[in-house]
């Protein structure tokens, strides 16, 4: 039996700091979490130094790192963006894809099962997050225009046929046929989300009642109050709020959404219904400079500068580069929030919504010993998945 011992470590639960404290791991999963000591015997033992000890930060929606995007449909782009992401703390991810034909679709399928074997040294992955491409043309952002089209059943069922692997998918509800389109990703199990969107509320008050219950990147691509004949109506942004059981995620690297709205959000919503997402690029993690948005072969020349990928106009942002850690520094100290809400909005959140609550998101006896332990300034020391340190910061 593996025993593992993480002591003097500040134990973020998430719902509470217990202060100084010990985690005990047996064998990939979590035994005991205390206040204190904890006497064991056999153990490997890990001093957190006084760092804070928190689950591993669940990655909802990401499109790459490290130089890596998964549309380029390789091996070696889901497993070097995942060992990227690993080393600023995330334990579980979901690879995003962006609009693009079937046939690249078909691609990155094709490798995201081959990807499970191989990733060994990076962030588990959670299934994939289909971004597109039924969206919006006015709200496309730096979705490529010719892909968007409106969904059709011939098309989406072979989509749907072909993997096992799509946890959720993203798409604009005032599409025709978006609404049976969503009620099949409910049947199939499937979490349909609403992103790229120019719909009014009373339309995502029908894609809610439709199984839609998740809003993309809040604030970016998205519709707020229009007018007409003098009367307002409400768009998606309002519908966010409006909506008490609509859940959300926010791009917190502090350029897609600046820290006021951030706070407004969490104030509002509450860490319950707020998980924080990078949208990362390949270019998380690198340094400033050209990139490449999508495939190595079929994507959009982009800019990274002022901490932020950019179209080449820089009209429009092309996705962030920001990893976990990134928006937990935001969040906290920006923002002003609390570090364990920070930290909640970061694990046990996104494994609510993603439906992985019962194994992932918080540091508990009996699920899954998938852990970080980050210091003041959120710089990573040590990441654990399923009990195994696959990251450890070299002094």
């Amino acid at each position: 039996m593996k025993r593992v011992k993480i002591t003097n470590g500040r134990i973020l639960t998430p719902w509470r700091d217990l202060g100084t404290g010990c985690v005990v791991v047996e064998d990939g999963v979590i035994r005991d979490v205390r206040a204190g000591d904890i006497e064991v015997q056999d153990a490997e033992v890990v001093d957190a130094g006084g760092c804070y000890v928190a689950p591993g930060f669940i990655e909802m929606h990401s499109h790459g790192a490290g130089g890596h995007d998964f549309m380029d449909a390789t091996v070696e782009a889901f497993t070097g963006a995942a060992r990227m992401h690993a080393m600023h703390g995330t334990t579980l991810i979901c690879p995003t894809t962006i609009a693009s034909t079937v046939e690249g679709l078909m691609k990155t399928f094709a490798v995201y099962d081959e990807a499970l074997k191989a990733n060994t040294a990076g962030a588990a992955f959670c299934g994939l997050h289909l971004e597109g491409p039924y969206f919006s043309y006015e709200q496309r952002g730096a979705q490529d225009p010719k892909y968007l089209r409106n969904p059709q059943p011939e098309e989406y069922m072979a989509i749907l046929d072909a993997t096992d692997h799509i946890a959720r998918w993203s798409l604009a509800p005032e599409l025709p046929g978006a609404m049976a389109f969503g009620r099949e990703l409910v049947r199939r199990g499937i979490k349909p989300a609403i992103a790229h969107t120019s719909a009014t509320y009373d339309e995502v008050a029908e894609a809610f009642d439709n199984g839609f219950r998740h809003l993309t990147h809040f604030y970016s691509c998205m519709s707020t109050i229009t007018r007409r004949d003098g009367f307002r109506y409400p768009g998606v942004i309002e519908s966010g709020f409006i909506i008490g059981e609509m859940t959300l995620e926010l791009i917190a690297d502090g350029c897609h959404v600046p820290p006021s709205l951030l706070k407004l959000v969490y104030d509002v919503k509450g860490a319950s219904r707020v998980a924080l997402v990078t949208d990362s690029m390949r270019a998380a993690g690198m340094g400033d400079g050209p990139s490449i948005l999508g495939s190595l072969a079929e994507g959009q020349e982009v800019i990274v500068e002022d901490g932020v990928a950019k179209l080449l106009d820089r009209k429009a942002f092309a996705g962030s580069v920001a990893t976990a850690d990134r928006l937990i520094r935001v969040m906290r100290d920006a923002c002003g929030i609390p570090m364990h809400e920070t930290v909640r909005m970061m694990t046990s959140t996104p494994a609510s919504i993603l439906g992985v609550e019962g194994r992932k998101g918080s540091l508990v006896p009996g699920k899954d010993a998938d852990i970080v332990i980050f210091d003041e300034k959120t710089d990573v020391k040590l990441t654990m998945i399923g009990g195994n340190i696959i990251y450890r910061k070299q002094s």
